[in-house]
Parts: C-alpha cells; structure tokens; sequence
C-alpha cells in the first residue's frame, strides 16, 4: 500500500510538473524575450502597412527641409527635459533623507536617463548607473533601491496622470486610436484620475496605502505634488521636442501632448527597448490623417536622434571633458571626476550599441546618388562592395564587444578601437557617410581619453552572450529588414538580386549585408545558447593553504581565519597579494566575505571570481560582504541585498562602568561569586586539554540535537581548535566552556567562532566569557571586537522598500520559531555594539533567492543539517 501510494503521488507531482504553469516559470527569460521580438514585428509590420504610401526619398526630403530653427528649438526643449528629469532623483533622495551636491546628482540622473531612453528598460539599465554612481557616493543599497523605485514610481504616476487630464481635453483625437467613443474615454479618464487621487488623499502625509495585496508608503502631500509637477514639465518638453519638428498646423499642443503621453505609456508598458517602433505607430496612427506620413516619419527619426542619442553624446563629451581635465580647477569638476569613471563604460558601451544599429542600418539604406556617383569614379565596385558587407558585419562585432566595454575589458576596448577606425574607413569607402565617420571618430577619442578605465585582462570571447545581450541582436536584425522592407518596397524580390553586382543595384547591396548580419548573430546565439556544463571547485592544496594562512596574519580581518577550517576552495589574485575562499553548492560559486588581502587588490580578484563561476556554467555569489567594496560589485553589475547587521565593539572604549553597564556588569560580578573562572590557554597548550574540548562539544550538540556547521562558521575540528587560542570557563576544576578565538597579527580585531557550553554550566556563563574574552582582547592591545552578525537585523520595513528587505524584515519579526533573530541581536546589544550592514551580492531577478538558499545548505551541511538547530 505504501508503495502505490508513493508511486501514485510521484506520478501526481510528474503531472503537475508537466503542466504549463512551471513551463513559463522555467522559461520565463526566453518567453520573454521572443514576446518581445513578436511585439517588435507586430508593430513593425503595422508601420510597414501604415506608410503604404510612402516612398524612402520623400522621408529624406522631409528630414533636409527640416528648418535649423525647429531643430534648435527642440534641442532647447530635449535640454529643458533632461533638467526637469534631475529633479526625480533630487526628490528621491529628499525621500530617503539623504543629501548630494546637485553636481553629483544631475550628472547621475542625466546619464542615467541618457543610457535608460537609449537602451530602454529605463528602471534597470538607468537603475545601473545610478548604482554605480550613487554607491560610489556612499548611498547604501537599500536606499539606492529606494531612489529607484520612488523615480520609477514618480514618473509612472505622473505620466498617467498627466495623460488622464489631457484625454478630459482632447478625447475626441485620441477616440479613433481606441476604438471608444469620446465620451467613455473621458469617463475612463475620470474613473482613474479619481482612484489616483483617492490613493495620494488616504496616502498623504507618509500614511500607508492597501491596493489588493500590495501596500504603499506614499509620500507627503508636498512630495507628490513636486513630483507632479516635474512629471508635468517633462512630458511637456519631451512633446514640444517632437511637436516643433512636426510641420506647422498638424494638431493644436494640447491634443499632441495627450496622444504623446499615450505613446509614451504604451511604449513603457511593451517592454520593448525605447519602445521602438510602438511609439512610432501610436504617432503615425494619430497623426496620419492631419499631415504627410513622410513628414511625420522624419519627425520622429529626428526626434530619436534629438532626444535620445544626443544627451547620450553630450554625457560623454562631459566625461571626456573631465578626463582630459580641461576644467580641473572648477568644483563642479572635481564633483564630476568623483564618479565619472564609475559610469563612462556604460555610456561607451551604450554610444556603442547605437553605433552598431547605426552601421547596420546604413547598410540596407541607399547611398545618396551624389556620393554613388563620386564613388563610382574614385573606386572600383569590388572594393565598395566589400566595404559595404564587412561595414554591417562590424556593426554585430560592436554589438558584442559594447557587453565588454561595460565590463571594462582591456580586450574589449582593444577591439572597439580597432572596430571603430575600421568602420570609419570603410563608411568613408561604401557612401562618404560623413556623419557616421564623425560618430564614429567621437566614440574612438572617448574611447583614448578613458584608456585608463579599462585595465580588465580577462578574455573578451570567454563567456556566452547573455540572453537580453541576445535579445538586443534580435532587435537589431529584424529592425533591419523592417527597414529594408520599407526602402526597397517597390523592388520586385528575384533569387537573381542576391548575384547583382552594380554600382546602382542599391537593394542587392542591403539585402547581402543584412542576410551576413543575420547568419552572424545566429551563429553567436547558437554558440552562446550553449552553456557549458558546471564544473566543481577544486579544494586547496597544502601550499595554497599556507600562502592564505600569510595573507591572513597580515590583513585586519579577524574572520578570515576561517580559512583554516579547509573546507573551502581559494582563489589568488595574480600577484598573489589577496584571495577568495570559496564554496559551489549547486549551479552557485558562493565567495565568503570580501577578498581577503589589501583592498587595492580587491577589484580584480572579483572580477576573476566571477569570470571563472560564469566560464564553469555557474553564477556568482559573495556572502557576508561590508560595505567596502560594494563599488567594486557595482561595477561588476552585480547587486548588493541585506543579510543583517554585524556588531563591532570598540576596546578601547570598553569599560563595564556607567548605568548602561549595570546589567552586565552584575552578572559578570554573580559568575565570580558562583566559582566561574576565565583563563586564555595559547595554542601550543591547546592539545592538553583538547580531550575536556572533545567532551564539551559533543554534549553541546547532542543536547542542542544540532550538527556541525560549517563553511562561514567553524566546526569542531581538533587541528582547527588548536591553531589559535582557546577561551575556558572553568568551574569546581572542571572546564565547563570554550570559545576558539580569532585573531591576526595586526592587533586590529578579535572574534569568538566556536563556542560550546557544557549542559550544566552556570546560568550568565555566555555573558562572562563573552565580557572577559572583551578585557582580555582589549589588555592585550587589540582594538576592536566581533561579536558576529545578527541575521535579518536592520531590514527596512518601508513599504517602498525591496521586496526582500520587506520580507526579510517580516520574517525578522515572525520568525522566532524557526531560528532566534530577536534574541540573537539583543544579546550583542547587551555589548553596546557599533552596527555596520552586511550584504549578499549577486546578480539580480530569481538569483538571489536561489543563492541565499545555496549558500544555507553549504552552512548546514545540506537539508539534514539545516533542518537541524
């Protein structure tokens, strides 16, 4: 019976398995990404019927009678934009009560907006610069996500309802677009405006607002109506950028700026990157009927230029400006060079990708007849047909090594260079593309003026592409035949065009470098879809362990003796200054703590670290880390989540007199009185006593029904105990307790590892030893204690806030059953402790979770032992 049973719900969880619920979760990425591919073609297809009528040189007439004035006017506006996007990140901070100069702040916003419009995926990929930034400024992590969300949430709200009370005016423009009469979409219109302004009135003042499962701490009424406004003046000037270049009389600005709100929301909510080609439809589908669809189409290839990739250039003209210190004498310098190298990879590696789509673009585009025709009598035909195939085939190679410029390769920037003046030439040979030559010399001299950031030696070729780095060469290619499509639509399709060699055989030439492109990026998806196998981490050698043992003694960090336990692998920097000791549980290569050595050795041995897990199929976790380095693991994009807050203990402050010592200082007095003495035996007497150790330990575990731990805590190990000195209670003669104690030779910190209590020990023996361990440490010239981390302690409990610092300070409060958090931290508070944050670092969306949960069945042993006290 026990066996059908046990077949039948094997079969159950079999079926259940199957069902299409864990399909999606298993492949959420990969669906994710083809819905963005689909959506991408969907829209491109409508464009392709919406444009029917259209013919490629009427947009370019349209783009040359463009008047100077109406492009000055909207750079004006795009400038306005930017600085009433500033003014999101200034109130985020506000927010979270922290103060930067404004230097600081609009530059980070700026860039961040500049790669965020760029890029798309504003939320992560603006997110990541102003991680960079604002970690290197010395914002915490927790409240960095807070900025975050606030700026995502602020521009969410105010874009709905900015839209709302412009469709109250306008509906009868947008109706059509909906298919809704006019009247039910000012009503819809009013049903929203009044939810969001029921949620901002319950909501005022900070009060907590309850929509279904979630919760939100509003802002004050004085927060959300500066927010309003910001959102307000920037969808103004953001509208009124594309409004002036749209031909005079093609629909009043309000009515405009309601169907370029909807635009933008539409585009937001598509996930597509910049919204590409969804905001395009929504305005061509409005707009359509009032003006020429070629005139709107040059509008808005001019819009994205304006808007989009010229504050990405001027961002990078800052940064350059400041590298060659042009300004060095000007405040607002010194401001800007504090953080301009933490984000000018990124904004490289963004000018980089636009580069990319800009080659690849170029070459399914016709080459102005004027500069054919020069061409045709300065080159023979093989060479600007050459020219232009390995133009477009360049523009994917930029696509990749764009990922390493963003990681600082040295070989990435190695090879932008040589892409770069390659794809200048060549854009000179294939159409006397003057302005594609001079983006092109732009990027190469931001490339040279920032050589020094990018000193990485780690191989450019050596990991898989990942799958949003995928997804973008999916983009790049199908915007590419969309193009194609719409330029050569009035070329009949033979197999004959492919063997077309002439100077004017235009659609030949485009077909042939986009047909080179596609087989190119398929080749890399194929090859980095791949992914190799995981591969386990060797353990230490005797002789790595006595070189760790070396760096240890000459470092502060007391922990970092756990080294001596040898269940750990190790990881040496190339100077063999520093290392990373580490463990694999699973497909997670968990570093514990930061590096251990000096801290200019630091950002290497990570990116080391991380490197090699990713090359074995595996992802990369630190464990325990300070807030330190979290710059480093920034600029490795990987991102930093609370675990609790380790306690520090200045010795010498630490003397038990005062009122706030009183408690202790009585049960310190009380052990005395009971017979309880302390003694520190040194680690050459060790193993005479290590038999009354052995006895101690084992009834410790057998009457706690726990199992060694391991990893980031000591186990019982005779070799392990005897290696440093030994704290002993003893009672009537007997010992009654231990600690081992970890020290280094710089004198800068101690800490207790193991610690285990006979079962009938005194009452108060933890609090005695812990405070004379203290007196001792502190006589012997040491100048700070570790009293250890309080787990889940000092979570936030905001409501905008990150789900995990929510939810690990729930279960803070509500998880005394399983493990006692409270209890833990009130015991080191009852030392007066300083509190300093400690971080688990990894890269973002599911990883995390799994990593946490990795790194608990390395500490306990597996599921036995983390089921077990």
């Amino acid at each position: 019976m026990t066996s059908s049973l046990a077949e039948r719900a094997a079969k159950d969880d079999q079926q259940v398995e199957a069902g299409w619920r864990p399909f999606l979760r298993r492949n959420r990425r990969y669906l994710q990404a083809l819905a963005t591919l689909l959506v991408i073609g969907l829209f491109g297809l409508a464009i392709f019927h919406l444009t029917s009528e259209v013919q490629y040189d009427d947009v370019v007439q349209a783009l040359a009678d463009t008047s100077w004035t109406s492009v000055v006017a909207a750079i004006l506006f795009t400038a306005l934009s930017f600085f009433a996007l500033t003014f999101y990140d200034v109130g985020a901070l506000d927010y979270v009560r922290r103060k930067l100069p404004y230097a600081d702040v609009a530059l980070t916003a700026a860039c961040a907006y500049a790669v965020g419009n760029t890029a798309g995926f504003g939320a992560l990929s603006g997110g990541a610069i102003r991680y960079r930034a604002y970690s290197r400024l010395g914002i915490e992590p927790e409240n960095i996500a807070r900025i975050i969300a606030f700026v995502t949430l602020a521009f969410g709200l105010g874009l709905l309802t900015v839209t709302c009370l412009s469709l109250l005016a306008v509906g009868e423009y947008v109706a059509p677009l909906t298919g809704l009469d006019p009247f039910w979409l000012r009503m819809i219109a009013v049903a929203i405006l009044g939810t969001v302004l029921a949620v901002f009135v319950k909501g005022r003042d900070g009060h907590e607002v309850t929509i279904g499962r979630f919760a939100l701490r509003m802002p004050d009424s004085r927060t959300s109506s500066r927010q309003f406004l910001i959102t307000a003046l920037d969808l103004a000037a953001s509208a009124t950028v594309l409004y002036v270049l749209l031909p005079a009389g093609t629909i009043g600005w309000p009515a405009f700026l309601a169907i370029y709100s909807l635009a933008v929301g539409i585009g937001v909510l598509s996930h597509v990157p910049a919204g590409l080609g969804v905001f395009e439809t929504i305005i061509i589908a409005t707009l359509g009927h009032s003006a020429d669809v070629d005139t709107i189409l040059g509008a808005l290839v001019l819009y994205r230029v304006i808007y989009h990739v010229l504050p990405l250039l001027i961002a990078i003209g800052v940064v350059i400006g400041i590298e060659l210190r042009q300004l060095s004498g000007h405040p607002v310098a010194s401001s800007v060079r504090r953080i301009g190298g933490r984000i000018t990879p990124l904004l490289l590696a963004t000018l980089g990708i636009v580069l990319a789509i800009m080659l690849v673009l170029s070459s399914v585009t016709p080459t102005p007849d004027e500069n054919l025709a020069f061409l045709e009598g300065l080159l023979p035909l093989p060479i600007v047909e050459g020219a232009h195939f390995l133009a477009s085939l360049l523009g994917l190679a930029l696509v990749i090594v764009s990922r390493g410029l963003a990681q600082r390769l040295d070989g990435a920037w190695w090879a932008s260079v040589a892409i770069a003046v390659a794809a200048l030439l060549l854009s000179l040979i294939k159409a006397v593309a003057l302005v594609e030559a001079g983006t092109l010399a732009f990027f190469l001299v931001g490339l040279i003026v920032s050589r020094r950031l990018f000193v990485r030696p780690a191989s450019l070729f050596g990991q898989a592409l990942t799958l949003p780095w995928l997804t973008a060469l999916g983009v790049i290619c199908l915007g590419g035949f969309v193009v194609l499509m719409f330029v050569y639509r009035d070329v009949d399709y033979s197999h004959e065009l492919w063997w077309q060699f002439e100077f004017s055989a235009e659609a030949p030439r485009g077909l042939r470098a986009l047909l080179g492109v596609t087989i190119g990026a398929s080749a890399i998806a194929i090859w980095s879809l791949m992914r190799p196998a995981a591969s386990g981490a060797e353990p230490a050698s005797d002789d790595a362990m006595e070189q760790a043992l070396a760096i240890v003694e000459a470092q502060d960090m007391s922990d970092a003796n756990l080294v001596r336990m040898g269940d750990k692998s190790l990881m040496f920097s190339a100077d063999g200054r520093g290392f990373i000791m580490y463990g694999q549980r699973a497909r997670s290569w968990i570093a514990l703590f930061d590096p251990v050595g000096p801290v200019d050795a630091w950002p290497e041995l990570i990116w080391q670290f991380i490197e090699t897990a990713r090359a074995s199929g595996c992802r990369a976790v630190f464990y325990q880390v300070s807030p330190l380095g979290l710059a480093y693991y920034a600029d490795a994009g990987l991102r930093a989540f609370r675990l609790g807050e380790l306690a520090h203990v200045d010795l010498s402050r630490f003397e038990m007199k005062g009122g706030k010592w009183a408690n202790l200082r009585q049960q310190v007095s009380r052990a005395k009185r009971d017979g309880l003495a302390f003694k520190m035996v040194a680690p050459a007497d060790v193993p005479s006593i290590m038999g009354e150790l052995t006895a101690i330990s084992d009834a410790w575990l057998a009457h706690h029904n726990a199992k060694e731990k391991g990893f980031s805590l000591g186990a019982f190990d005779p070799d392990y105990v005897a290696e440093q000195p030994v704290a002993v209670l003893t009672y009537e003669g007997r010992i009654v307790a231990f600690a081992n104690i970890l020290v280094t030779a710089t004198k800068q910190e101690g800490t207790v590892d193991l610690m285990r209590f006979a079962p009938d020990a005194p009452k108060g023996s933890m609090d005695f030893l812990f405070a004379q361990v203290m007196e001792y440490l502190k006589a012997e010239g040491y100048r700070t204690f570790n009293l250890g981390m309080a787990p889940l302690s000092g979570m936030s409990s905001r409501q905008i806030a990150p789900v995990w610092d929510r939810a690990g300070r729930t279960f803070f409060e509500h998880g005394e059953r399983f493990y006692n958090f409270k209890g833990l931290r009130a015991f080191k508070s009852k030392f007066h402790p300083h509190w300093q944050p400690r971080y688990l670092v990894a890269s973002g969306g599911i990883n995390p979770i799994l990593a946490l949960m990795d790194a608990t069945f390395l500490i306990g042993g597996g599921l036995k032992g983390v089921m077990k006290k």
